[in-house]
């Protein structure tokens, strides 16, 4: 038998003063048996730093043809493409060509490290791609915030991202790895 996801809430209030968007979003998040709470809750930290109307969570894990999220204009073509983790080069080559703007946000501590200095020279041409590695100690706390039902609070300024609940606070400063338009950088 199957393990089913485990359904989790969050409502989250957005203020992001770098794009002047401030916004509540109510969240279902469907997690994947394999998923962790440090990879749900980088789902999370990336919706708010992209946050929109159209913005939508995806089913990532489950579903090797869509991100984990995406955002899509009213023709269906893809403006955004936003993965998680350390994906395969030919994943990201066929998301450069399908989507306007991809954006990794790449973790995992050493092995996010590894990752890229296997794979950044070979990325460095897709003009239309952007990296950022969150550190690791940031998504461990991160995920100290997982919970089923959440209420979070989420301040965007100079790139930084705090996001909050009741209880914690975790700062996260994400280091751009790649830029795009950054081409042979």
């Amino acid at each position: 038998m199957a393990l089913k996801a485990t359904i989790f809430k969050a409502d989250i209030q957005i203020a992001d003063m770098d794009r002047n968007y401030y916004q509540n979003h109510a969240l279902t998040l469907a997690r994947h048996p394999s998923e962790t709470d440090e990879r749900m809750m980088l789902r999370i930290l990336a919706f708010a730093r992209h946050a929109n109307e159209e913005l939508q969570l995806c089913k990532g894990i489950s579903d090797t043809e869509e991100p984990d999220l995406w955002q899509k204009d009213l023709t269906g073509t893809i403006d955004l493409w936003l993965e998680l983790g350390q994906p395969d080069e030919k994943r990201i080559r066929k998301a450069c060509g399908r989507a306007r703007q991809v954006i990794i946000y790449n973790y995992g501590g050493s092995v996010a490290d590894i990752w890229w200095r296997q794979a950044g020279e070979k990325l460095k041409v897709l003009d239309n791609l952007t990296i950022y590695a969150i550190p690791y100690a940031q998504s461990q706390a991160l995920a100290k915030l997982a919970q089923r039902t959440m209420q979070l609070q989420c301040t965007i300024q100079e790139d930084l991202i705090w996001l909050a609940d009741a209880r914690d606070s975790v700062q996260v400063e994400p280091v751009a790895r790649l830029k795009a338009g950054a081409k042979g950088r």
